[in-house]
């Protein structure tokens, strides 16, 4: 770790300040029950005993190196789960892709969103940090509260779409007995409960949920095929030459979003382990624990779009993919009707990360939010995307293809701009040397955040640019996350190097 810069020798009140400051944020670490207990007054008492019982007080504080444990990495719960099948599903209902280029366009594109998301989740370790916390070193204390404002959008996104799909599985159980509603309530608080416990229940969780779900998805895989695959079912239908190429690359841009979308929360889950942890076996458990789930689950879902039996097209068109998967388990019955209770429950697994990362984003947002323990802002959370998923229920596929596309946008330069300044300038010989994790808090330590915010700029300029338009009947090609994290690729080294000639930092 470099030593930060001392930019207060000419004022002694100055450096006793930051001492103060450092000393707040050490025991900030060591013990953040004690200091949130000690912060809210009469409060305090119920607040310890709270945190006894198991609650994580533990908010965006970096994790000292002596409270580290190896036990907990990312795993492959969260993806092995209902809400991964509708992406696959997109590639037909809405790009009149064949299942071959459905493939192929999902192990691509797939490929490189679990490389950016894996090598986030390399930093986890070694920072002690958060991930919103980490964007700090690249952006400054303000840019990393951009990308706070970002990814709280996103977590917020994803666990309504999450919601809306298990409470429609929920309804589609037995129709007309369960409102959709109440569905979307009924997930929505089965999640809330392990991620307002924390990080050991949410991993915990994590940890076994994956065996059912993958049981599921086997029996899904059967039970489709003996409604019968039609792997050519789609080619009549599929466009050719540049309108082809323009499906497939906007197809593309959902696919990379549904794993680039784990990037800004992928250090959250490992920040525990030990600093000295390969960075190798962090790379690929994390690669390997997106890749194989998503691509397995997201063919399932181009799969299930080949039955050409008209009940089962009739039961997408009334049901969405909830309904598809009911007619899908129906020749089981009663026993279908279980699996799929324990397939809309799935998407508790994926939504937890959600929910929790959540939380620590608004923390994030700077000291304010800070001092409000993590566990009131994971319930705030739960209430704004149920409420959310109530008022859009009835918007499924739109909301869905619409948000990941854009999620893939700014994804890819964030991922990018943390990229670049941990190769270039926080390598061990660059121009800074490593990180100052003591200063992760302390504004006047890190970046101003101008060439970070700056690349933004460019990175969101270069996502309209590549935005697909229709002209007449001419549909472009979204190139959006491409050319976001292009032009955010070209410019930060410049413009970071500037930085740090002129300022220091």
């Amino acid at each position: 770790m470099s030593a930060a810069p001392d930019y207060y020798a000419d004022s002694e009140d100055k450096e006793k300040a930051l001492d103060l400051v450092e000393d707040e944020v050490l025991y900030a670490e060591a013990a953040p029950d004690r200091v949130i207990a000690s912060r809210f007054g009469i409060l305090g008492p119920l607040l310890s005993r709270l945190f006894a019982s198991g609650v994580e007080a533990r908010g965006i504080e970096r994790v000292p190196e002596n409270q580290r444990e190896s036990k907990n990495a990312w795993n492959k719960s969260v993806n092995t789960v209902l809400t991964t099948i509708p992406v696959g599903v997109l590639a037909q209902s809405i790009f009149t892709l064949s299942f071959g280029n459905a493939v192929a366009t999902i192990l691509c594109f797939g490929a490189l969103g679990g490389i950016a998301t894996a090598f986030i989740a390399t930093l986890g370790p070694i920072t002690g940090l958060r991930t919103m916390v980490i964007t700090r070193f690249s952006s400054g204390y303000f840019g990393g509260t951009i990308y706070s404002v970002l990814n709280i959008l996103t977590q917020l996104g994803f666990s309504t779409t999450a919601v809306i799909l298990g409470g429609q599985t929920l309804a589609n159980i037995n129709p007309g007995s369960l409102p959709l509603v109440v569905g979307i309530i009924i997930i929505g608080v089965c999640c809330l409960i392990p991620c307002f416990i924390g990080y050991n229940m949410v991993h915990v969780y994590e940890r076994y949920a994956w065996i059912v779900t993958s049981v599921i998805m086997l029996f899904l895989w059967g039970l489709g095929g003996k409604a019968g695959y039609d792997i050519n079912a789609q080619k009549p239908l599929e466009d050719t030459g540049r309108a082809l190429s323009a499906d497939i690359l906007s197809f593309g841009g959902i696919v990379f979003g549904s794993f680039s979308g784990w990037a800004p929360v992928a250090a959250d889950y490992n920040c525990r382990l030990p600093a000295d942890t390969p960075t190798m076996r962090v790379f690929l458990l994390t690669f390997f624990g997106l890749f194989i789930p998503i691509c397995f689950v997201e063919i399932l879902g181009a799969a299930l779009m080949t039955i050409t039996d008209p009940v089962y097209i009739t039961a997408f068109t009334n049901g969405s993919t909830g309904g598809l998967i009911a007619q899908v388990l129906s020749p089981w019955g009663h026993f279908g009707q279980f699996i799929l209770v324990l397939l809309a429950l799935s998407v508790i697994a994926n939504n937890i990360p959600n929910t929790y990362s959540t939380g620590l984003s608004i923390q994030a947002l700077g000291r304010p939010f800070a001092i409000i323990p993590r566990f009131f802002w994971v319930f705030i959370a739960f209430v704004v995307y149920t409420v959310a998923g109530v008022a859009g229920r009835e918007h499924f596929s739109a909301i869905l293809s619409n948000f990941l596309s854009i999620l893939s946008y700014w994804t890819a330069f964030f991922i990018v701009i943390v990229a670049e300044e941990h190769f270039i300038f926080r390598r061990k010989n660059g121009p800074l040397g490593g990180y100052d994790l003591d200063a992760y808090d302390m504004p006047s330590k890190l970046p101003l955040g101008i060439a970070g915010i700056l690349s933004m700029c460019f990175g969101i300029a270069g996502a309209v640019v590549g935005m697909s338009e229709m002209a007449g009947a001419a549909y472009g090609a979204d190139l959006g996350f491409e050319l976001a994290a292009a032009f955010s690729a070209v410019t930060y080294p410049l413009l970071r190097a500037l930085e740090i000639k002129l300022i220091g930092r």
